[in-house]
């Protein structure tokens, strides 16, 4: 694709990179037929190619619309288009920085503006959103049915005591930000089978969120932020010994993995943040690599996997969880479609929720064609948003081991 970017842009490290990036788009049109949103809204704003076209007007000195925020927004960033296109474009780059052109020069509607300052101040903080969800939980019953559907009813607390056994081995988990509230016994459940292991799995006292929500709402200052400060509470415990840090949450572990690319322009942080993305496991590739024998067999269930887009397209470990279950005795349903997203992508379910709900009616259906006893997904957002529109279990795949 050739290209004529303002000297405003080809002159910075985002504008370089974007150029190098659209020269390698041929336009083909390969990721429109894999993109959840094109096979909605049959619009080709709406799948990758068009929206790659309109980040490159925007960088040629088009200026940024309405329009474009609203195709730009409708992405779920599910990196599908990724794992089709045959030239490698890392279109997920490209979608960044348009958004941060169009944040910057199109100022959003008061609702929208309100709803993502709540949601950005809410969400990665722990403290303020615990006694939030406990008060939205208690006024349930008062709210409209919309409203009500979008809040998670409490699920049980780990009933097993954390162990308290000393492995020579060691690892990070990645608490996460609203899972502990959300799904308590996810990390419980973590803990417990590297116990089994023979490792230790703890979590950094300063670690915190991600910066996942953040960068993805175009908030990149504060992602920043979040990223600086994980790392300098991760790399004192890699120079201590912890062999990895681990992710139970896919998303979470993508965006780490993404560390290294993300400041790759910081010159205090950006070797520092490379070594933290080597560093960082989705939890499925560490419990691959170890002596299943040391686990006691779990009752065998017919279980359907969904795989979360941030596990089987941006880190590419289609297949790993399956397997594992599988060498644990479970029987896995099929799933048509199963490199589809279902919707949840981060907030992408409460900031477009028409769209999310087609696709998690979707995706439901194929999960339940074969008539599974339980769905088992790797990411909480996933786990929250199929389990609002179905009476089948979902849980994490980590609870079935």
């Amino acid at each position: 694709m050739q290209t004529r970017l303002q000297a405003r842009y080809k002159n910075t490290p985002a504008g370089q990179r974007a150029e190098r990036l659209l020269r390698a788009c041929v336009h083909c049109g390969f990721c429109n037929a894999t993109c959840p949103t094109y096979q909605q809204l049959g619009d080709e704003l709406d799948g990758p190619r068009g929206r790659i076209y309109l980040i490159k007007q925007l960088l040629e000195g088009q200026p940024p619309t309405r329009s474009v925020q609203i195709h730009l927004d409708r992405c779920l960033t599910c990196l599908s288009c990724e794992t089709t296109c045959p030239s490698g474009v890392r279109y997920h780059s490209l979608l960044d920085i348009g958004r941060e052109i169009v944040e910057n020069a199109i100022p959003r509607p008061l609702p929208e503006r309100l709803q993502r300052r709540l949601l950005l101040a809410t969400l990665p903080e722990p403290k303020r959103f615990t006694p939030l969800l406990r008060l939205a939980r208690g006024l349930r019953p008062l709210l409209p049915k919309p409203l009500a559907q979008k809040i998670s009813p409490p699920q049980p607390a780990p009933t097993k005591p954390r162990p308290h056994r000393v492995h020579p081995r060691r690892m990070l988990l990645l608490d996460g930000c609203v899972q502990p509230t959300l799904a308590p016994n996810i990390n419980a459940a973590a803990i417990g089978v590297f116990d089994r292991l023979g490792i230790r799995l703890h979590t950094a006292p300063r670690a915190g969120c991600c910066g996942a929500l953040n960068h993805h709402l175009a908030d990149s200052d504060r992602a920043r932020r979040y990223m600086r400060a994980n790392i300098d509470a991760w790399l004192p415990e890699l120079d201590a010994g912890a062999e990895a840090i681990v992710a139970t949450a896919s998303g979470c572990g993508a965006h780490l993995k993404a560390y290294g690319e993300l400041l790759a322009d910081d010159p205090d942080y950006a070797e520092k943040a490379a070594r933290i993305a080597e560093a960082t496991h989705d939890i499925s590739e560490i419990i691959a690599q170890e002596d299943l024998d040391k686990l006691p067999r779990p009752p065998s269930r017919r279980i359907a996997f969904h795989a979360p887009c941030t596990l089987q397209h941006a880190q590419g470990l289609h297949g790993k969880v399956e397997s594992i279950l599988q060498r644990l005795g479970h029987e896995l349903t099929p799933v048509p479609d199963s490199h589809l997203c279902c919707g949840s992508a981060g907030v992408y379910s409460l900031l477009q929720p028409d769209l999310a709900h087609r696709l998690r009616d979707d995706k439901l259906r194929n999960l339940q064609s074969g008539e599974p006893e339980v769905i088992v997904t790797a990411n909480i957002g996933c786990l929250e948003h199929l389990r609002g529109g179905t009476t089948i279990p979902v849980r994490h795949w980590i609870e079935e081991i």
